[in-house]
């Protein structure tokens, strides 16, 4: 019996059919909550205070501008409306949707079974789509998220499917989301499978569904607008090897920077938390915080995607870009970690972007001859940025890759984001994260399995003489026997030496006070030998032995180890505990700090 996992697909051809559904909701998922952003978008901050923040080249608005005269002394207010509306429907249908939807998804695959309840992505495409149009800081990967792992989650449940399976369905539908509404498939297929862990770590088994997944949910998406990457930067290119030192110089800032964007977040959140006020109420506090900062700087506000393609066109200053991303900072901490409900990706893109841009701009006058404009460190920097707050370095290069459509600063990005993934590495925007699948309530017990069939009997069992009881002995003899000893069972031999059964000691209790006592001898007691072992089996196999035996209702507390050539010849018990013992030992050694 081989308890290790197979590969879904090919077990089950079906998978790619259900990863293909999953695809296709996610798809009209993120077509619906596109629309709903930029419905809102037109009618709160466009309609009310009369404000249209840009848009990147690559996507286009949807509406025309009502002709609304810029009110900025409206900009405090709007997104107080908008923490209204999105605390009351999330905290009054489903608690879950607030905050940030990806935090929510990774605890639903490590501790929920891949369970999310089938409202919760209606709830956050809702109150979501009302927190960024009323101008709240905020990204969208969070609400699309969910909405693809509620549809995945909701299959599983419905198909009743395995619990690996729901998982699997689960973060495709992550991916799928994340992928198709940046426009990035690749790396929505890369971030469903890295996301969910702290460290260097992936979910290999999640990379195909999630791309089967991703390509449908992009292909449906972009029918309806468009296709292309989403922010359109000029012909850059990595040619000189002397500018990985300013990349390096600005991977070391980046990392602190989004610890200091980590710790900010939370010590609101937590802030937020000892309110004792009701909690639908909190989102609209947090509103008149981002929008007292939105009056201020604008361009904190909403989604700001608009703003980095300003950026990445050359038309930014310098101390734009950094009070913008002091901006985006607070902004977000006041709409998310209040109770909005939004991402936390789209705004760590942008800060990444304006510190990127930043130092760009030093660099450009303090080495022109080396650097020669700031778009490639506003472009690398986006990288950094998320790689440092979210644990996923290979993900967020890719994701920026996609989202510019430039695939000449692989090499610069690679550099940023590993440092800044480094120096940041015990600090992550995602709580639910664990550190490896090891840590996953997901995979528990698959590792033991694992580390046993590297392990050998030799190494475990306790070497002892077991004494052969003639299967003629009285049993007031082998009473006596087991008395000055202390095993469990006993080999039964004939006159041959040749083993004929076994006899234990709850055998000799059960007939103890049998009136028969007297007259019985060992091959009365004796029963078949069902297993044995040998040194050079692995103590995987030998566990599904003692597995084995207690599902047939004899179970076993040791087990014999035999010569491998001479089945008669025991050579030592193994008990239970010795294998416990030798996994706790290897265990200890593998991970010993």
């Amino acid at each position: 019996m081989d308890l290790r996992p197979k590969a879904i697909f090919s077990l089950n051809p079906r998978f790619f059919f259900l990863c293909l559904l999953v695809g296709i909701i996610a798809g009209a998922g993120a077509v619906v909550f596109h629309y709903l952003c930029q419905l809102m978008q037109h009618l709160m901050l466009g309609g009310l205070a009369g404000y249209y923040p840009p848009h990147p080249a690559g996507e286009e608005p949807l509406f025309t501008p009502l002709g609304v005269p810029f009110r900025r002394f409206l900009l405090p207010l709007v997104p107080v409306l908008g923490g209204i509306i999105s605390g009351w429907l999330a905290y009054r249908f489903a608690p879950e949707a607030e905050g940030d939807g990806t935090d929510a998804v990774i605890e639903a695959y490590h501790h929920k079974q891949g369970n999310i309840r089938s409202r919760v992505p209606i709830i956050k495409v809702l109150a979501s789509a009302v927190t960024l149009g009323s101008g709240g800081s905020g990204g969208r990967e969070g609400p699309i998220s969910q909405i693809g792992a509620g549809f995945g989650s909701f299959l599983g449940r419905t198909l009743r499917l395995s619990e690996r399976e729901r998982r699997v369905l689960l973060a495709a539908g992550m991916g799928a989301g994340v992928g198709s509404i940046f426009r990035a498939p690749l790396a929505g297929a890369l971030f469903a499978a890295e996301v969910l862990y702290s460290e260097p770590e992936f979910e290999a088994e999640v990379i195909i569904p999630a791309a089967i997944s991703s390509v449908v949910a992009y292909c449906l998406f972009c029918l309806f607008y468009g296709w292309g990457a989403l922010f359109h930067v000029p012909d850059i290119t990595f040619q000189d090897p002397l500018e990985l030192f300013p990349y390096a110089i600005m991977g070391f800032v980046l990392a602190p920077v989004a610890i200091l964007y980590i710790r900010v977040f939370y010590a609101i959140h937590e802030q937020f938390k000892r309110f004792a006020i009701p909690n639908y109420i909190k989102p609209a506090i947090g509103g008149l915080a981002t929008g007292l900062i939105g009056f201020m700087v604008p361009q904190a506000l909403a989604l700001s995607y608009g703003f980095i393609q300003q950026i990445l066109n050359g038309q930014v200053g310098l101390g734009t870009m950094v009070m913008v991303a002091s901006a985006k900072i607070l902004a977000t901490s006041f709409s998310i970690g209040s109770g909005g409900s939004a991402g936390v990706f789209g705004p760590s893109v942008v800060i990444g972007a304006c510190l990127g841009g930043a130092m760009g701009e030093v660099f450009h006058h303090l080495i022109p001859g080396v650097v020669e404009s700031a778009t490639p460190f506003a472009v690398v920097g986006m990288a950094g940025f998320f790689a440092a707050a979210s644990k996923a370095p290979i993900s967020s290069i890719t994701f920026v890759t996609e989202m510019t459509g430039s695939y000449h600063l692989l090499l610069p990005s690679l550099l940023v984001s590993s440092l800044s993934f480094l120096a940041s590495h015990r600090w992550s925007i995602y709580r639910q994260q664990v550190p490896s699948r090891i840590d996953s309530p997901a995979h528990r017990g698959e590792f033991v399995v694992d580390v046993l069939e590297d392990l050998k009997v030799l190494q475990a069992y306790t070497p002892v003489t077991v004494h052969a009881i003639p299967e003629d002995m009285p049993l007031r003899d082998l009473i006596r026997l087991m008395g000055e000893t202390d095993l469990y069972q006993y080999p039964v031999v004939d006159r041959e030496g040749r083993i004929v059964g076994s006899v234990s000691v709850d055998d000799v209790r059960g007939i103890f006070f049998e009136e028969i006592y007297p007259l019985v001898i060992a091959k009365d007691l004796a029963k078949p030998v069902l297993m044995t072992v040998t040194p050079d089996e692995s103590l995987n196999s030998a566990l599904r032995k003692f597995t084995a035996m207690d599902t047939r209702g004899t179970p076993l507390e040791e087990i014999w180890v035999v010569d491998p050539k001479d089945p008669n010849r025991i050579l030592g018990v193994l008990r239970r505990k010795d294998i416990l013992r030798a996994y706790a030992r290897e265990m200890e050694r593998r991970f010993r700090p």
